[in-house]
């Protein structure tokens, strides 16, 4: 088996984004609620259009309560742990072509540190 000691390891994929795409049925505040499948829709489909999609890539993917809910919606990219809110399309778009496909931080979009369930 050949060692690889000190060589950087290379993720399967360059980035990952995920939607919180929960959506809580006793009426409380969620992403759900705020378009966030639209979102994650519209994310995937700028990713693919780009060709971003793949492995070396962006990955989009759903997640369950991120527990960021008063931000909502929120999308977090890592390997940065960037957490994003959203309002249109034009946010989403921004983040896939600023930081998806460039490594540059929507500072715009940004939650807030403190900002938590």
């Amino acid at each position: 088996m050949a060692s690889n000691a000190g060589a950087p390891l290379k993720s399967y994929y360059e980035r990952h984004i995920f939607f919180c795409l929960n959506e809580r049925k006793n009426g409380e505040e969620c992403c759900a609620q705020h378009r966030a499948q639209e979102g994650f829709d519209r994310c995937k489909m700028q990713i693919k259009a780009a060709g971003l999609a793949g492995p070396g890539q962006v990955r989009v993917n759903k997640a369950g309560c991120l527990d960021r809910c008063a931000a909502g919606p929120v999308a977090v990219v890592y390997p940065e742990a960037v957490w994003y809110t959203y309002v249109d399309d034009h946010d989403i778009d921004e983040i896939v072509e600023s930081h998806l496909k460039n490594g540059k931080v929507v500072a715009r979009l940004l939650i807030p540190a403190s900002l938590g369930r």
